[in-house]
């Protein structure tokens, strides 16, 4: 600024010169005559030169710099609506996924209710879910239709039971399903064509109640008969009953039946049981199948089974290193989940650090939350530099509603600059319930956009203090 105002003073010196200089260029008539004075022949020449250079390089250089800055802010501008794209593309992809998995959520939710039909003689009802479920494609489709097929004989319509297993072998040649469909074929052409008798379901009952007591009998004599009923046409209830007893059973040849069926040489159904029970009932050496099973398989489905039933088993080890190395990001995802619910928190803590996939850390997050390690939410809430992951602790923190959590937003609010960060933790506040903090913003707070983010919130709250709060606002 001084050296800005000695080139002014300078200017002004130069024009008080020029003017004392004029009047004896004017009487010799040089000026008038367009004679043309040599370079440094006065005073004025060599000091307006001089000065003239010296504005025109200030003026030069404040337009540059000028530039120099609107061109680094059009570049942060730029680099930010890149991220914002970048990131809204890995929203869309994450939507689609999640909407898929909720699709196939749907789909086995609608598959389950089926076979609770089937298990309830509801014939009727399961055949035409069954029907849904075999229309939608999905991977349960043809279990579907053989199920359909299994309500229709048990409906009499033996010819629309073998037209459906007709269809499920051409439809899918390679289903695993085929082999129950051929048992199943045989059972219905040897039928005498009669609708089947309520009376006769109390058949598969007295099969469920012998099933049961043979976990009190010789486990050798029993192992054959089990995998005998597996392999035969009876209902889900009935064959899940012989596979639950098989589980307890405990023995070495009921482990190596269970170890078959959970390598998927039975139909998927109970492929998906076998695996969920050796998790729940088997020691180190049904976990150890398990493990032989998920590093052998490419069936995603069956691969998630197994992450649950390690979360079942407690086996924190095996969960953590498909956290780590898994290459489907839907399964490692599986497995950041399970460590959440296994409340595995050193775990999680381990892999935050060591991961670099901004969507995979959201995840490790989420399990943070469900694992109640406040804590580390609180760490990163004052330490993450990604901001969508920052934002993302402060919700999850917010959700956790403890008092600890509470005093460390109240903290972190009292201590932030940013304005979205802020406006985070106010979302949070909400989401905690934390009446007391959203008034105390409210009187406070000089951003007029956070102080309304404040109001709005606890508006809607429905407590006496925040109505109270609000009258105030109104009586004022």
């Amino acid at each position: 600024m001084i050296r800005m105002m000695n080139r002014f003073s300078r200017i002004w010196l130069v024009i008080l010169l020029a003017g004392m200089l004029s009047v004896p260029a004017a009487a010799s008539g040089q000026a008038r005559n367009g004679a043309i004075r040599a370079p440094g022949s006065s005073i004025y020449d060599r000091v307006a030169d001089d000065i003239t250079g010296e504005v025109a390089g200030s003026i030069h250089a404040g337009d540059a710099g000028g530039d120099a800055q609107s061109r680094e802010e059009e570049q942060r501008e730029r680099q930010q609506e890149k991220r914002d794209r970048e990131q809204e593309l890995r929203d869309r992809e994450q939507e689609k996924k999640d909407r898929e998995l909720e699709k196939r959520d749907r789909e086995q939710e609608l598959y389950d209710n089926a076979l609770e039909a089937v298990d309830e003689a509801r014939w009727e009802k399961a055949a035409a879910k069954f029907d849904k479920v075999s229309k939608g494609g999905g991977p349960r489709a043809d279990a579907a239709l053989y199920w359909k097929a299994y309500a229709f004989n048990r409906l009499g319509r033996r010819d629309d039971a073998l037209a459906t297993l007709g269809e499920l072998g051409r439809t899918y040649p390679q289903s695993r399903w085929l082999k129950d469909a051929k048992a199943l074929e045989v059972e219905v052409r040897q039928s005498t064509g009669q609708a089947v008798r309520p009376e006769n379901e109390t058949d598969e009952d007295l099969k469920v109640i012998a099933i049961n007591g043979l976990q009190h009998t010789d486990p050798e004599r029993a192992v054959p008969l089990l995998e005998k009923v597996l392999q035969g046409s009876g209902s889900p209830k009935l064959k899940q009953r012989a596979l639950f007893v098989l589980a307890q059973t405990g023995s070495p040849q009921a482990r190596e039946a269970m170890a078959r069926i959970a390598r998927g040489q039975s139909n998927p159904d109970l492929q998906r049981k076998a695996v969920e029970y050796l998790g729940l009932f088997g020691e180190k050496e049904s976990r150890q199948v398990l493990a032989d099973i998920y590093a052998g398989s490419s069936d995603v489905d069956v691969k998630r089974s197994i992450l649950r039933s390690f979360m079942v088993a407690g086996d924190r080890e095996r969960l953590l290193a498909a956290a780590r190395g898994e290459k489907v990001v839907e399964l490692r995802r599986e497995a950041i989940r399970q460590l959440g619910v296994l409340g595995a928190q050193p775990e999680l803590w381990q892999l935050y650090q060591n991961e670099s996939s901004v969507e995979i850390k959201e995840q490790i997050l989420q399990a943070m939350f469900v694992a109640g390690n406040a804590e580390k939410l609180i760490e990163l809430t004052r330490t993450e530099k990604v901001p969508e992951l920052r934002r993302k602790a402060i919700r999850n923190l917010g959700l956790l509603g403890s008092q600890r959590a509470g005093e460390a937003l109240v903290a972190l609010y009292g201590n932030e600059k940013d304005a979205e960060v802020r406006r985070e933790v106010l979302n949070s506040f909400f989401l905690q319930g934390n009446v007391k903090a959203l008034i105390e913003v409210a009187r406070k707070e000089t951003d007029p956009g956070l102080k309304k983010t404040a109001v709005q919130k606890l508006s809607l709250m429905n407590t006496k203090e925040a109505t109270d709060f609000l009258m105030e606002i109104l009586n004022k």
